[in-house]
């Protein structure tokens, strides 16, 4: 048997001439043996030499991208609660309904399986359709495509990363109690009256929990809990269900119950999309289906587990551009401003959004509003290149102007622009190099 049973192997089994068989078993058992849901069986059985040639049928295509024939009518016509994952064998369409089969994915792969385009993929869908994503991206390079588009909240710093866990987790407290007060019924007819769909994109979780944990050992008092309140909330959101529209799309090198939080975390990941896997993961993570369908390095391949059954899938591959542009395609209406808040503002009302300012300067600039007295400190452009390390002043003023994450003007000295110096340093932390020159 190939160790890689791809799309184009092909397994010979001889035949002894002198033992007696049944065709019907000898399929059956091979089928199960290669936990195949079709194959084709040639038998040659003339001659000296009888044998059996066992080859995959109706199996997915070989590649799928955006150019392939139909992809754009089938992402058109994706429901936006069940993005598109992919196609499988006879071309046979792939997804998961975040409201009705399961309210979060996990993705199992080593490195170079693909996990950052599978993410790409169905979340550019669910900004498409005017949803929140807020990229925990602990390696700060997963998702530039992303960056900038409205709706988007990226967060690099593992200080940022646990701060927006914590305010996600109220955020889902919130939208619990307003969805008892609403009741079931009205939700069925409006379940958006509880809060736009927030998608939480959560990458290399076995990195993060780490870093999470040694955060808050670093930052914690005496008096507080010994867990870290953001890996606490994690766990009550995947608790939370369905009506509270957060779902969380978690990548996983190595999904152990311990990276993960405990069995009870990952038991609530019923959708699992695993990409070179090896027997070990299949067993700890899909236990369930067996025996286990054999690995394939065949690029862009997954095996979609869902409800017990495990379908050979070829992953869309949507380029970042395709992805970002796909995002940004959507009715401008759908789209929703975020409205997360800080873990101490948890318990006030959403902020009211920003007023429009009232013109713009002669540069094309929003005219700043300012500051009051004893607001935080303020820093003009010439001031910050001083304390920022490795941000020329070129590069400063040519980031106001490219860049989308610059932080925004908030005041103003004669004709020099000031902004906050917390906001210069936490951009210049989290700032792709290549960005500035």
């Amino acid at each position: 048997m190939p160790v890689d049973f791809s799309d184009d192997a092909e397994i010979r089994i001889d035949l002894p001439p002198h033992l007696k068989f049944n065709r019907d078993q000898v399929a059956e058992l091979v089928m199960q043996e290669l936990a195949l849901p079709n194959a084709s069986f040639s038998w040659r059985l003339a001659g000296r030499d009888p044998h059996l040639i066992v080859k995959k049928k109706d199996r997915p295509p070989a590649s799928l991208g955006m150019d392939a024939p139909g992809v754009r009518e089938l992402l058109a016509s994706a429901p936006e609660s069940a993005p598109l994952i992919g196609l499988g064998a006879g071309k046979k369409k792939v997804s998961v309904d975040l409201d009705h089969h399961s309210p979060h994915v996990l993705i199992s792969a080593g490195t170079g399986g693909g996990k950052s385009t599978i993410l790409r993929t169905i979340a550019c869908q669910f900004l498409h359709h005017g949803a929140q994503a807020h990229i925990l991206d602990f390696k700060r390079i997963s998702h530039t495509w992303a960056r900038g588009i409205p709706g988007v909240n990226y967060r690099r710093d593992i200080c940022d990363i646990h701060d927006a866990l914590i305010a996600l987790g109220a955020e889902g407290h919130r939208r619990i109690r307003l969805a008892e007060e609403l009741g079931d019924d009205v939700l069925a007819s409006a379940p958006d009256l509880v809060g736009p769909r927030n998608v939480i994109l959560l990458e290399e979780i076995n990195a993060t929990m780490a870093q999470l944990r040694r955060y808050w050992e670093k930052i914690r008092s005496s008096d507080d809990p010994k867990t870290s309140p953001a890996i606490d909330a994690l766990a009550e959101i995947l608790f939370m269900g369905r009506q509270v529209r957060l779902h969380i799309l978690l990548v996983a090198q190595s999904a152990t119950a311990r990276a993960l939080g405990g069995p009870e975390m990952r038991e609530n990941f019923s959708t699992r999309i695993l990409v070179r896997y090896t027997m070990n993961a299949w067993k700890m993570l899909v236990p369930e289906v067996a025996p286990a369908p054999k690995p394939t390095r065949h690029p862009g391949r997954v095996q979609v587990v869902l409800g017990g059954t495990a379908r050979e899938t070829q992953v869309l591959n949507l380029s970042e551009a395709e992805a970002r542009a796909w995002a940004m395609a959507g009715v401008p209406g759908q789209r929703q401003p975020l409205t997360l808040r800080k873990p101490h503002d948890a318990a006030a009302p959403p902020a009211a959004p920003a007023p429009a300012p009232a013109g713009l300067t002669a540069e094309g600039e929003p005219e700043p509003a300012v500051p009051e007295a004893g607001e935080e400190e303020l820093l003009g452009l010439r001031a910050a290149q001083r304390e920022l390390e490795g941000v020329s002043l070129a590069g400063l003023r040519w980031a106001r102007i490219n860049d989308p994450e610059f932080p925004d003007v908030a005041g103003r000295d004669g004709q020099e622009y000031l902004y906050r110096r917390d906001d210069l340093h936490r951009w210049a932390r989290n700032r792709p190099a290549a960005r500035t020159p």
